[in-house]
Order: C-alpha cells, then structure tokens, then sequence
C-alpha cells in the first residue's frame, strides 16, 4: 500500500480540486478531462479551481500563475452553455480581472467578430465542403442523381453565391439578428472552428489572451469547435491549455461528441468527481442501473464513474406507471393527474397535490406541443426553421426569425386587445410607438391624419379578427399585412403573397426534400393554424409551459419530478421509449445502426432517460405510454433490474 488516505462518505472528492490546480500549474500545464455526473458539485469544482489559480484563495503555484497572467493581460476562460451557467459561475466567482466566463457562442463571436473577409472565406468553405460531400454521397446512390439531388445542390450554391455579396456579417450571441448578413448560431461556431484551423493568426490572438481555457458541458460542445481547440492543444506545452467538464451521459445535444472520453488524448489528466450530492440514494441507484445496462440494440459504451450518494441521503421514492398509449390526450392527463395522487400517498408529502409543487417532463418537444395544445403551430415553425422552433436553453428563444412578427410584434399588438376585441387605444398607441411604426408618419397634415386612420382601422380589424372562434392566423394578421403597420421580414411578405398549394411532404427515408419547399409547406401550415395557439407557442419558448424538456432544464434540479414518456405523441424516429421498454421491437435501421457500431434509438433513448431521472432530488415518477403494456411490464419488472416490484404499476 501506498500509505496514502483515499478520502471517502461526503469528502471522497475533496482532493479533485487540488489535482486540477496541479494539472493547470505544472510546466507545461497539462490539458485534463473531467468526469462529472448529475449533481457532482461540477460549478462548485470549477470555481474553488478558479479562486486558487487567480490568487483569490492562498496557493502557492496559483498565485505564481496569476501574477504571470496580469504581467502578459492575459486570463483564464470559461466557456460554458448557456446565459444562465454563465451567471451562476460568475455569481459565485465574483468579481475578478484574470477569468472571464461567456457561452460558447459569445467566446466563438469575440474571436472572428469584425473579421467580414474571413468570416465570408470560412463560410463558403464550410458550404463548399457540404455541397462536395452532398455530390459524392449522391453519386452513390443506385438510380444515381435525381432531380431532388439537383434542387439541393441549385440550393446551397445559391447560399453561396449569396455569401460572396455580402460586406458585412452581424450577429448576437443570446438572440436573433435580422437582416442583410445576420448569421445563425451554428454558422458562427462553423466558422471559428474553420478559421483556428486555417488562420495562424486566430490561433495566436486565442493563445495571447487565453492561454487556459475550461469548458464546461463540453459533451454537448459542438464538434467542430471542440474538434480544432483539442488539435490547438496538442501536443503539450503548445502554448494552449484545456480543461473539458462535462459527463457524456448527460449529452442532448447532436451536434456533441457521441464518445467524448473515447476521444482524449493519452497524455491528458483524467479526475472524476464521484458523488452525486443532489439525489436521495434511491434515485442515485436507478440512474447507476440505466447506464450500466446491457441493452439490445446499445452500442454507446457503459463508461463512467458509478456515482455515490450523501451518506445522509439514504431515501428516495421511485415508481413506475405504464398504460395503453392508444388513449386520448385528455384521458392521458386525466391519469397523469392520478399518478401525482399515487405519489402524494407513496411519499407523504403534498406537493404531489398540485403540478405546481413538482416538475412535468417530457423527453420530446412534440410531446410537449401536443399536450400544450399548440402542435399545429409548433410543427409548422419546425418547417420553417427547425433550428430555432424549439428553446434550446442557450440564450433567449424568441423562434424562426422570419416569423418575428407573429411572435413579438403581435404579441405585444394582442396584449392592447380587450376580451370582447376592443382596442385599448392608449395601449396601442404607446407600443406602436416604441414599436417605430409611428415614426415614419406624413409631415402633410391630411395625409398624415390619412395614414393615421388606415393604422387605426388595420388595428381594430385585427383585434376583431384575433377573438374570433376558429380563426386562423392568416386572416388575423391580413389587415396588418396589408396597412403595412409593422417592417414585416421579406420572407414573411413572399410566403404571405404566395397563393400556389405547398409542395406534397415527402415520403419518409425514400424522398429528399429541398429547404425552400420544407419551408414552403411550413408557412402554409403557419398561415393556416388556429391563431389560438400562438400564445400557446409563446409561453412554450419563454419556458412557461406546464411540460418541460430536458434541453429546457438542463443543468437544473427539482424536489419531485413526473417524466412522461410517449412516442404516439412525441413523433420521428430518433428516440423511443417502446423500444426501450421493450414494448415494441428494434427496427431495421437499429439493427443496421448496431451492426455499423453507429447511434442507435435505443442509446439516444436511454442518456435522455438518464438525463430527465437525474433531475430529482426526493421523488420521481416515470409515466410510460405504451403501445404494449403488457411487455414493458415485463421488461420492468423482471428484466431490465431497474426497478422492484412494487415499485411497477399499471394505469388502470
């Protein structure tokens, strides 16, 4: 034996933050990934690192590294996913000149903003290089290049082409840009992980001002980015060091590494925080069992760090109810609401009284929109841009960008509308103010009192419209349309003027489908919605909505939890709860996908799984609609070892 004490109960992880300082301190530094589960005291971890390498806590080659970094203005960076990690790290660091902490995309942005030339090279190269891929992947294909194959290849040369013309981009990071050069999220990483790869001089002003750099939910980074930073660290003493945080089994996102710890270089430190201080031991069990199962149709490896619970934490309640997915969406919620009774009697506590007191969550937006009432809505802003139809909990979810006017500015227009479709002209006046739509009023007295009325009268149109039963949203927004009360997108006003018939949807894994005619059937599908359920989508994307998802409370923590799993309504193929249950069987594709070693529905089905159930804290109850409950009992209750007996119920 080595003689030295390995801590355990609650401390078992108190040396990882000396091991890092270690790492980070050592010449040269060494580049590190840590392991750390649901609940592992991660940001805790991070900032007690961050307080000794700044000199805040007294240490001695902290103190040597924060006095080498002001001499050079240089600092330690944080990056992590969202707005709200960012203020939770900075909120616990406090003030301090040598770390600064953004999300990716504010930290991707600060690095090539202002650059218009390269932005635009590294555009069209990663255009270029999606288009060649497109080409060579079609050239494959049996029949050869179809006219579909031709559409999408006409398509991104057009983007293209339209990248060249373009002087200069603009971008925000936690919102939506409009306009001329407005770029989106993705494109933004794109092209940073393309110019560090190909600017030695991006590459040199990252290591000037940031020669550490720690990411955080580093398995939902997107891979490009992670992909270049990693080769920019290598080999040891490069000049860039990087911690990456983070747990693979937690990853919602696709465009993260699927086998993040597979990736690590040799060289690289490993620590691992094993303690979930969040979870009551009952819980911490169920979430050990799902990821160490041997499931058919698994091809993700069962790697990672068994989690302990709090030596105090020795309860938990959990339990499982399946019942027949063939019921309506009411008689569902009607059940869903017994279940919270079961768990009101099951854990003696009346927070399972109201859904106030615990958190809903669904494994699926379309769930979600379906239960919420809004799925005419929601389906047709996925069309539209499936990109920003969803909140994805990194910055503020405002929606398709082009639809700005039906998510903001009417929003506010329907606020200043009385029950019975009156006009609160006051109201209206005030926002269409702040709004600018009275800013380019006539100086000419007549027309000015001309144009004023053609305003008025679009409004109480519009108001009369919006409280009218059944109403779609094309008639509801005509009269604003035409008056030409709001600056309305371009793309918005051509799909509007647009009366031909959308374009078939096309056949499931047998057709393609060009972007313009998805986005073509989407706004036909928006302009014919029920105008009721925008408000509904609205609430949705502010995160009000009685149903949560996961990539909503990512990061997040509640008392009691009720998941509700249900592929009736959740829609697409990517993940299913059936399947994993065992209440259906693996499909073609999953066979295929196994036999190739790639992503099956079975590995995406379970991390989110793990992901929704690691949110409890005291309770949770699993709901499973299934299409054979019969099976998923079985596989419940006697084969997957997840759960006791009498921890499994049918809904009756």
């Amino acid at each position: 034996m080595s003689g030295v004490l390995v801590p355990e109960g609650n401390d078992r992880d108190a040396g990882v933050v000396e091991e890092i300082c270690g790492y980070l301190t050592e010449q040269p530094p060494r580049s590190f990934f840590m392991f750390a589960g649901a609940g592992s005291g991660k940001t805790r971890t991070l900032v007690e690192v961050l307080r000794r390498l700044t000199g805040v806590v007294a240490h001695d080659s902290g103190g040597k590294l924060a006095r080498r970094l002001r001499l050079y203005g240089r600092s330690i960076r944080v990056v992590t996913y969202t707005k709200n990690a960012v203020a939770v790290v900075s909120g616990r660091l406090g003030s301090n000149d040598l770390v600064a902490v953004s999300t990716i995309h504010s930290f991707c942005w600060e690095l090539i903003g202002g650059f218009d030339d390269d932005i635009r090279e590294a555009l069209i190269a990663v255009k270029t290089a999606k288009l060649e891929g497109k080409r060579a992947k079609a050239s494959k294909k049996e029949k050869g290049i179809s006219k579909t194959d031709l559409r999408n290849f006409a398509e991104i040369e057009a983007e293209i082409e339209a990248l060249r013309a373009v002087p200069t981009f603009i971008y925000h990071p936690d919102k939506d840009t409009y306009g001329e050069g407005a770029l989106q999220h993705g494109q933004v990483l794109e092209a940073t992980a393309w110019l560090l790869l190909n600017r030695p001089t991006l590459k040199t002003i990252l290591h000037d001002r940031h020669p550490v750099i720690l990411i955080d939910e580093s398995q939902d980074t997107m891979k490009s980015v992670l992909d270049a930073l990693m080769k920019l660290a290598e080999p040891r003493g490069s000049g860039l060091t990087l911690g990456l945080l983070g747990d693979h089994r937690q990853r919602i996102y696709m465009e993260g590494h699927s086998d993040l710890p597979g990736l690590v270089p040799d060289g690289w430190a490993k620590p691992e925080l094993k303690m979930n201080h969040r979870s009551q031991q009952r819980i911490v069990q169920l979430i050990n069992k799902i990821w160490s199962s041997k499931l058919a149709g698994r091809t993700q490896p069962t790697s990672g760090v068994e989690q302990n619970h709090r030596t105090e934490k020795t309860g938990g309640i959990v339990r499982l109810f399946i019942g027949h997915t063939s019921l309506s969406t009411p008689e569902k919620r009607q059940k869903e609401a017994w279940v919270a009774s079961q768990m009101q009697q099951a854990t003696q506590s009346n927070a399972w009284a109201t859904p106030a007191g615990y958190q809903s969550l669904a494994l699926e937006h379309k769930l979600v929109a379906a239960r919420g009432d809004f799925l005419n809505v929601y389906t047709a802003m996925t069309l539209i841009d499936p990109n920003a139809a969803a909140p994805s909990g990194r910055g503020d979810n405002t929606g398709p960008a082009a639809a700005r006017l039906l998510l903001q500015d009417l929003a506010q227009l329907a606020a200043c509308v009385a029950e019975d479709g009156t006009i609160n002209d006051f109201a209206t006046t005030e926002m269409l103010r702040r709004a600018g739509c009275l800013d380019q009023l006539p100086a000419v007295a007549d027309q000015r009192i001309t144009r004023t009325e053609e305003i008025h009268g679009a409004v109480v149109a519009f108001g009369a419209a919006s409280i009218k039963s059944g109403a779609i949203v094309e008639e509801v927004i005509a009269p604003i349309i035409k008056a030409q009360v709001f600056k309305v997108d371009a793309r918005l006003l051509q799909q509007f003027a647009d009366e031909t018939p959308p374009p078939a949807a096309p056949i499931p894994r047998k057709e393609t489908e060009t972007d313009d005619a998805r986005r073509r059937r989407g706004w036909y599908a928006l302009f014919n919605a029920p105008w009721a359920e925008l408000e509904r989508y609205r609430r949705y994307l502010a995160g009000n909505s009685e149903l949560a998802t996961h990539q909503v409370v990512k990061g997040s923590e509640f008392t009691h939890v009720m998941v509700v799993m249900d592929d009736e309504q959740s829609g697409g193929n990517q993940i299913s709860y059936d399947k994993l249950f065992g209440a259906t069987a693996l499909g073609e594709s999953d066979l295929d996908n196994v036999q190739a070693g790639k992503e099956t529905t079975i590995d995406r089905s379970l991390r989110l799984l793990y992901v929704t159930c690691s949110r409890a804290c005291e309770s949770l109850a699993l709901v499973l609609w299934a299409e054979n409950p019969t099976e998923a009992l079985k596989f419940a209750q006697h084969e997957s070892g997840w759960f006791a007996e009498q921890e499994v119920f049918e809904i009756p």
